[in-house]
């Protein structure tokens, strides 16, 4: 009996010692986490949201006024079109560089498919097609906006492939591209297992991450020929034409994997004789420089 008593004490201290660590580590937790978070101080652009079919597009103007381009937005994943007025995200650094230096920014049209979407021509897949979808409606977007002076593109990680996808199939329709951490790579989702695996090893990505962007892109394209109609560098490679002045950028240290092959594009427009502005950054998945990417977007 007495050594049941004891074995009861013992539970006890332990369930009684463990409740403790557990409050301790929720205090702890709660002490530690961030107290909030770093705001850009800007004045945010006026907006005005329009949809057609899957497209949902919004319109963002500075109120100090804006110059005849227009800059055409495709966002990142699990983003949507409300993301250029978000005063934590770098799109709010852009706009607070263009109102200190006094520069008239271009009229933004901000894009999106829903969360997660690629532009791609139209394949056997059900989800393809929108490129030609995007295409078709830029009528009817810029009869909002008016006709513009130029057409510039620019996009991040998702985004950042979309519009080289866009840019690179319809050069003539666009002056510029900004691509940041685009998902570009000299593997295709198509290219055997040890290939992929030693693209891995080369770029230091997050095999969980990259596993599940090749897996992603299949939904898209069935076969290899299909897929070299959406690889920027299948794309560049393409002989006698004019392509728009490119803006490339990523970071080094970069989950996705994407460092590698922004920099073989780069490197690839550059012997072809495009214009071509390689801003490798020191950090992670889309880390920017503002102030030069700003300086891209507005047009002489």
């Amino acid at each position: 009996m007495k050594s049941v008593t004891i074995s009861l004490r013992k539970i006890r201290f332990f369930v009684v010692s463990l409740i403790l660590i557990l409050i301790l580590y929720v205090i702890w937790q709660k002490i530690t986490s961030p107290y909030g978070v770093q705001k850009v101080s800007f004045i945010p652009s006026k907006s005005e949201k329009y949809t057609q079919g899957k497209l949902s597009f919004t319109i963002y103007k500075a109120k100090s006024g804006v110059n005849e381009d227009v800059l055409y937005h495709f966002h990142g994943r699990n983003l949507d079109d409300a993301i250029w007025n978000d005063d934590t995200y770098y799109t709010s650094m852009i706009q607070s560089h263009w109102q200190k230096a006094n520069i008239k920014p271009p009229t933004v049209v901000l894009v999106s498919y829903g969360s997660q979407w690629l532009l791609t021509p139209k394949t056997s897949r059900p989800e393809s097609g929108l490129l030609n979808d995007f295409v078709s409606k830029l009528p009817i977007i810029e009869s909002k906006i008016g006709k513009p002076r130029n057409r510039i593109l620019l996009g991040e990680s998702m985004g950042g492939l979309n519009v080289l996808i866009l840019g690179l199939n319809h050069p003539e329709l666009f002056s510029k591209i900004a691509s940041l951490c685009p998902g570009v790579y000299l593997d295709s989702p198509f290219s055997d297992f040890d290939k992929i695996k030693k693209g891995l090893q080369r770029t230091g990505a997050d095999p969980k991450i990259a596993y599940g962007i090749y897996l992603w892109s299949k939904k898209y394209v069935t076969n290899q020929e299909e897929y070299k109609a959406i690889s920027p560098i299948d794309l560049i490679n393409k002989n006698n034409i004019s392509y728009p002045e490119l803006y490339l950028s990523c970071g080094l240290y970069d989950k996705f994997g994407n460092y590698e092959g922004t920099e073989a594009l780069a490197n690839i427009a550059k012997s072809k004789g495009i214009r071509t502005h390689w801003h490798p950054v020191y950090g992670g998945h889309c880390s920017t420089d503002i102030k030069s990417l700003a300086d891209f977007l507005i047009t002489n």
